[in-house]
């Protein structure tokens, strides 16, 4: 355990699962034969991500009472993150996530979350209300909106934070958990109204404000409240443009890229260890696009995230050893 509820750098509340990634890089998965477990899901990484840079972190979330469960509970404190919120529900199973890895930039996934996903089952009566408040960093993802009662949750400990400390907004659009965009815009609306910061790609933006221009993106998002707005433009880099007039619009960072599934998790993990840092926009930036970089560089997800050494040395231009898969 981390310690005291009060004293997490940073909690996370949403999706968790288990992602099992071919051991073929380019085979149709009906062709695949052997596949890597890992933990999965974007809130368990951005906190696995930020516990490997140092952080304490824990994560809010529900997984199947089943062995699934058993291992992403043994994972979570593995990678040196909380789990004392990750609780079971009997009624659904733990989910998988399978993918296919043809690179530089196709990596279809397919989601087995049906007939529905046990972190959609988080349930307001039951969040830590105090340990929310406490957080120096509190990190949600559009995936807890896309159903009761998680969106009711999500939104409730949204209002309840009240904009302490940081409080971010992953816009994390997955079009197959909603029925349709329009139905989603509404709950990202209010969510926006409750965060200080927003990190998104061009379709999530797109979804959340309406504008697909980053420039116009960022606008957006700060004029729906937040102070922060982070608009993640793939090989364009990424634009981060705050309240007081600061700006920074930074490249990616070159590598051979492996799988890009998980990188805008290390992007995150990394975003709250800037922001809890002090550093500027542009440093923060830069750090986040390499430990981005570096876990498309490599296999998996969760496993891959990178260490605070692991990220300077590719800042300063040290080649990063192949890791095992």
């Amino acid at each position: 355990m981390a310690g005291p509820a009060q004293y997490f750098d940073v909690i996370t509340m949403g999706r968790v699962g288990v992602d099992l990634y071919p051991l073929q890089t380019g085979v149709p998965l009906a062709d695949v034969e052997t596949f890597g477990k890992f933990l999965g899901g974007s809130a368990a990484n951005v906190a696995v991500a930020a516990a490997r840079l140092g952080r304490r972190t824990a994560v809010i979330t529900r997984t199947g009472d089943d062995p699934f469960g058993t291992y992403l509970h043994q994972e979570l404190k593995g990678f040196g993150v909380d789990d004392r919120w990750v609780t079971p529900v009997a009624a659904y199973p733990t989910p998988v996530t399978f993918c296919e890895i043809f690179p530089p930039d196709d990596f279809p996934l397919y989601f087995y979350r049906r007939p529905k996903a046990p972190d959609l089952e988080i349930h307001t009566d039951e969040l830590d209300f105090s340990a929310i408040r406490g957080a120096r960093v509190f990190w949600i993802t559009g995936t807890g909106l896309s159903e009761e009662p998680s969106r009711s949750a999500t939104l409730a400990a949204l209002e309840a934070r009240d904009k302490a400390g940081t409080t971010v907004f992953d816009l994390d659009w997955r079009p197959m958990f909603w029925r349709d965009p329009e139905q989603a815009r509404p709950y990202y609306r209010e969510a926006l109204r409750h965060a200080t910061v927003a990190v998104g790609n061009l379709d999530e933006c797109e979804i959340a404000t309406g504008v697909r221009e980053p420039q116009a993106c960022a606008d957006a998002l700060l004029e729906a409240g937040v102070e922060l707005a982070v608009v993640k433009q793939g090989p364009k880099g990424v634009l981060a443009v705050h309240r007081d007039g600061a700006r920074a619009e930074v490249p990616p960072v070159p590598v051979e890229v492996v799988n890009g599934l998980g990188a805008g998790d290390a992007f995150g993990g990394s975003l709250c260890h800037g922001l809890l840092a002090g550093w500027d926009l542009e440093r923060t930036m830069r750090h986040a696009n390499a430990a981005g970089a570096l876990v498309a560089s490599r296999l998996a997800c969760s496993s891959a995230m990178p260490t605070e050494s692991e990220v300077e040395d590719l800042l300063a231009g040290v080649p990063a050893p192949s890791p095992s898969h």
